[in-house]
């Protein structure tokens, strides 16, 4: 089953936040009741917003950082790494790891601000029991080769298998104790997963998008995000794909046309720094 974690430290972390919430645990600290033993208290104020105004397309935004949230989606060794699934199959897998240089910057100042930072990274059952014979059948589209759940050359490691070196997340971006970690089995972040619930419980409007790929996992997971109303982010130079670049284009327009804004880490960081 898909596991969603957070360690103590994301607790304490919200906790602080909110302190004014001084009886609350858990990452929704501030939207939990307050209870003693004769009352509960259901009326609870939400976070002050704390505005951030960010340069975008097509228009500049307006995001609340008290109720943001950014969704790191596919950063993993199967994907980002040598000797991972796309290595193994003779795929451009540097391409991929294009976003861990902005990503080094930007998550940092992120989790200054209390954004929550969410890891979402394709990690299958082991016996695949959640996988329908479509899935299976379309990375191993010829009955051969290295489909999901086969060991990797080399490691060993099951393919995009939940617990294991490929479905982690690569060295350079490791997750701190308080980021949350959930784990995905189709394209989109949403599809049978905590991702949804997680984002509610912790009072998120809107969302920043980073990770691979593009115009794949990235964008279907920001769309299934603007379908269920959050104010979608894409960090182009926070995403990347081993596509032919109209795959980009063509992404790029649409999040701007139907979807959500455009911007970028720098940005983000020129926001965040004039904001101090």
């Amino acid at each position: 089953m898909p596991t969603d974690t957070a360690s103590p430290a994301a607790h304490a972390t919200v906790a602080a936040t909110h302190a004014d919430n001084t009886d609350v645990l858990g990452t929704s600290a501030q939207y939990h009741w307050r209870a003693s033993a004769t009352e509960v208290d259901m009326a609870m104020a939400p976070p002050q917003p704390q505005p951030l105004r960010l340069k975008a397309e097509p228009q500049n935004v307006v995001i609340d950082l008290a109720r943001t949230a950014i969704v790191v989606i596919d950063m993993q060794n199967d994907f980002c790494a040598p000797g991972g699934w796309v290595d193994a199959i003779g795929g451009d897998y540097q391409s991929d790891r294009a976003p861990i240089q902005p990503l080094q910057k930007l998550l940092p100042a992120l989790r200054s601000a209390h954004v929550p930072v969410i890891w979402v990274n394709w990690g299958n059952r082991p016996d695949l029991a959640n996988m329908p014979p479509n899935q299976i059948h379309l990375y191993k589209p010829k009955g051969q080769g290295i489909g999901l759940g086969d060991p990797l050359p080399g490691s060993g490691a099951p393919v995009l298998q939940k617990d294991s070196w490929a479905a982690a997340v690569v060295d350079e971006l490791a997750p701190l104790p308080g980021d949350i970690m959930v784990d995905k089995h189709r394209i989109s972040g949403f599809w049978d997963t905590p991702l949804d619930s997680i984002l509610r419980n912790l009072g998120t409007k809107s969302i920043l998008f980073a990770g691979v790929n593009t115009d794949q996992c990235v964008l279907h997971s920001l769309t299934d995000a603007n379908f269920l109303g959050y104010g979608c982010v894409l960090l182009e130079d926070c995403c990347a794909t081993s596509s032919p670049a109209f795959c980009t284009e063509a992404t790029i327009w649409n999040v701007k046309k139907c979807f959500g804004f455009v911007s970028d880490a720098q940005r983000v960081l020129n926001a965040l720094s004039e904001r101090g």
